[in-house]
């Protein structure tokens, strides 16, 4: 029998890995090294600059750019993250900023232009409420992942000694994303910066520009079908090619990971947001973490559609070309 490939692998904390993480669930044929980094963002931009690791997670319009520009490595339909995207964005009160619309001529800050959070929320914009994104300026006040990407003329980069919370405070710009997209963190990617951080804190200060989010989110949902994707997984091509049955093989061990924690939330166990986020989620989905192409066509297609239409890659790719076509 052939030797078990040793794979360096790097994937966040989360309740539905934790099983694969600490050995309890393995990865049939597969030697595992895996790689803590805190926050996960670091290794996304380990992957796509130096080729660091053998399979890694990676936000999804992050590996969309990278996949455009040549980079060796191919996506699984594994899902590490999943929210929806009406909330999660704040206004000054004093802008005059009622509507998506309303942010035409304004200033708006967001982490990095590529940020999954922020593509999807201007999609969402756009698509659903009429923004011309175009019209708005981006204001990015951290470095995009693939160094490489030509933004538009309408992403500016925050001044230099300032963050976006202290933009937002000023009245520099008049609305941003909350959390670490955006005016809940001020400075670059550290560990703890969602947490700790007083911006954090000051961002929740803000008024949300979408009322009655979770009523909204879930029409929309029900509607569309689409159940915005975070933080896939991604395997170098030359793995794929010298292990063909590697993507099932990982696919199987995700899978298998995942189920005991969709059994605890069923129960009603798990108190962090993230756990709250999914149980609430349960009345809307069986399963709030999906994995497949068949559960997530709609929600791939919708996110390139997004990720074309703002100028974050240069044609729309075949999903074959994307992504390994597999289910659990």
């Amino acid at each position: 029998m052939a030797q078990a490939p040793r794979l360096k692998i790097a994937i966040a904390d989360y309740g539905h890995t934790r099983a694969l993480k600490s050995g309890a669930v393995p990865i049939n044929g597969v030697e595992v090294d895996f790689v803590q980094v805190v926050p996960i963002i670091g290794a996304f931009r380990r992957m796509v600059r130096d080729l660091e690791f053998d399979v890694c997670e990676m936000a999804p319009t992050t590996y969309m750019i990278a996949r455009a520009l040549g980079a060796p490595f191919i996506a699984l339909p594994v899902f590490l993250m999943r929210r929806f995207h009406h909330g999660g964005f704040v206004v000054r009160p004093d802008a005059g900023i009622k509507a998506p619309k309303d942010l035409e001529g304004k200033k708006v800050g967001v982490r990095a232009y590529s940020v999954t959070t922020g593509v999807w929320t201007r999609g969402i914009f756009v698509n659903e409420y009429g923004l011309d994104s175009g019209k708005v300026t981006w204001v990015v006040d951290d470095e995009e992942h693939v160094t490489t990407l030509k933004l538009p003329p309408n992403v500016v980069h925050a001044p230099d000694g300032h963050s976006l919370q202290s933009m937002m405070k000023a009245g520099e710009i008049q609305a941003g994303f909350t959390g670490p997209a955006g005016v809940g963190r001020a400075g670059p990617p550290i560990s703890g910066w969602d947490k700790t951080s007083q911006a954090a804190a000051a961002a929740d200060t803000y008024p949300e520009l979408i009322a009655n989010i979770g009523q909204v989110e879930a029409d929309w949902f029900r509607r569309t079908g689409v159940y915005p994707i975070h933080g896939l997984i991604v395997v170098k091509d030359e793995h794929i090619k010298r292990y063909p049955w590697l993507p099932r093989s990982l696919m199987d061990a995700f899978a298998t990971a995942k189920q005991p924690y969709l059994d605890a939330l069923k129960a009603g166990a798990g108190e962090s947001p993230e756990d709250r986020r999914y149980r609430s989620f349960r009345s809307l989905m069986s399963d709030p973490l999906p994995y497949g192409m068949a559960a997530n066509r709609a929600s791939i297609e919708a996110l390139v559609t997004y990720s074309l239409q703002q100028k974050l890659i240069p044609s729309r790719p075949q999903l074959d070309q994307v992504f390994v076509a597999i289910d659990p």
